[in-house]
C-alpha cells in the first residue's frame, strides 16, 4: 500500500515517521517543504504539489491544525474531486463533526472512501506509537484500514458514521480541559492556605483522583515552566468546537470561558497547563 501523507506538525512527523519504520512507502506533502527532511532521511518522498501526491498514494492521511486548514486541502485544492474512484482518505485532526460529515459526503459524490480519526495524545504518545485513534464513517471502510493504523497507535476504535470520530474526540478533549483546569485550581487553592505545591501534587498523584495527566504536568507546575506539549491554543480550539456542536454544561461551560481568556491573555503557544497562569492572573506578562 502506497500511502501519503499531509501535514508535518509537531504530530505529523512523528506519526508519518512510525508507518516508514513499519515498513509502509510514504510520499508526503507539507506547504513548509523543509520540515521533511527527517522523513527523507529515512526513506520517504516528497510531493511537489498535493495533486501528485494524490495520484501516487492509495490511501492518504491529512494532521493540519483546523477546519480551515483541512477545508483547504479537501475543498479549495479540490484533492477529492483530482482522486481516482477507490482511493481512501483519512482525516486525523481535531476538527468539527460538520467538517466531517461535510468532506464525508464531498467525498461520496467524487466516488472516494473518508474517514475522520482524530487521534487522543499528544507528542511524546505520537512517538511512541501509543495514541488513540477515534474513528468515524463506513465501518467496512476502517476494516480495510485498520492494520495501517496499528504503527500509530495503542488502540484504534470504531464509533460509528461519519463525524463519530470527530464528536468523541471533542468528548475527550472536554474532559481533559475540565481536568487540566482542575488541577491549577486545587494547586493554587492548597497555596493560598500555605501548602507546597509540590505536597499537594504528591497528594494528588498518590490519592484516587491521581490520573497520567497530573503525573505528567507536576513537573511544568513544580518549574512554572509551561513547554507546549498540546498548545493551550488547540485546547481553546476544541472547546470552542465543542460549543458549538452541543451545549456545555456548567463545569464545561467554565472551562470554555477559562481557556478562551487564557488565549486572548497571551497563552496559546505554551502548553495546555499554563491554564494555572490565567487562574492566577499572570496571563503572558510572566512568560
Amino acid at each position: 500500500m502506497k500511502i501519503g501523507w499531509i501535514g508535518l506538525g509537531n504530530m505529523g512527523i512523528p506519526m508519518a515517521l512510525n508507518l516508514i519504520k513499519a515498513g509502509y512507502e510514504l510520499t508526503f506533502y507539507n506547504r513548509t517543504p523543509d520540515k521533511g527532511k527527517e522523513l527523507i532521511a529515512v526513506g520517504a518522498k516528497q510531493a511537489e504539489s498535493l495533486t501528485e501526491l494524490v495520484d501516487n498514494s492509495n490511501l492518504i492521511f491529512t494532521m493540519v491544525s483546523d477546519d480551515n486548514a483541512v477545508k483547504s486541502i479537501y475543498l479549495e485544492n479540490g484533492i477529492l474531486s483530482h482522486a481516482k474512484s477507490g482511493k481512501v482518505f483519512i482525516d486525523m485532526s481535531t476538527v468539527s463533526p460538520q467538517t466531517s460529515q461535510f468532506i464525508y459526503n464531498t467525498a461520496l459524490e467524487n466516488g472516494v472512501k473518508f474517514l475522520d480519526a482524530p487521534v487522543s495524545g499528544s507528542v511524546q504518545p505520537a512517538k511512541e506509537g501509543n495514541l488513540l485513534v477515534l474513528v468515524g464513517g463506513e465501518e467496512e471502510v476502517y476494516e480495510q484500514v485498520k492494520a495501517v493504523l496499528e504503527p500509530m497507535s495503542k488502540l484504534s476504535i470504531y464509533l460509528g458514521p461519519s463525524g463519530a470520530g470527530s464528536n468523541a474526540k471533542l468528548a475527550i478533549n472536554l474532559l481533559l480541559g475540565i481536568t487540566v483546569q482542575g488541577i491549577a485550581e486545587s494547586v493554587l487553592f492548597a497555596e493560598k492556605q500555605g501548602i507546597k505545591k509540590e505536597d499537594m501534587l504528591t497528594i494528588i498523584n498518590e490519592s484516587a483522583v491521581g490520573t497520567a495527566i497530573s503525573k505528567m504536568k507536576s513537573s511544568s507546575i513544580l518549574k512554572d515552566d509551561f513547554p507546549a506539549a498540546f498548545a493551550l491554543k488547540h485546547m481553546a480550539k476544541d472547546l470552542r468546537l465543542a460549543s458549538e456542536t452541543a451545549e456545555l454544561n456548567a463545569i464545561g461551560a467554565s472551562a470554555y470561558k477559562t481557556y478562551q481568556s487564557a488565549l486572548e491573555n497571551g497563552l496559546g503557544e505554551f502548553d495546555v497547563m499554563a491554564v494555572l497562569k490565567e487562574l492566577k492572573g499572570d496571563g503572558s506578562t510572566s512568560l
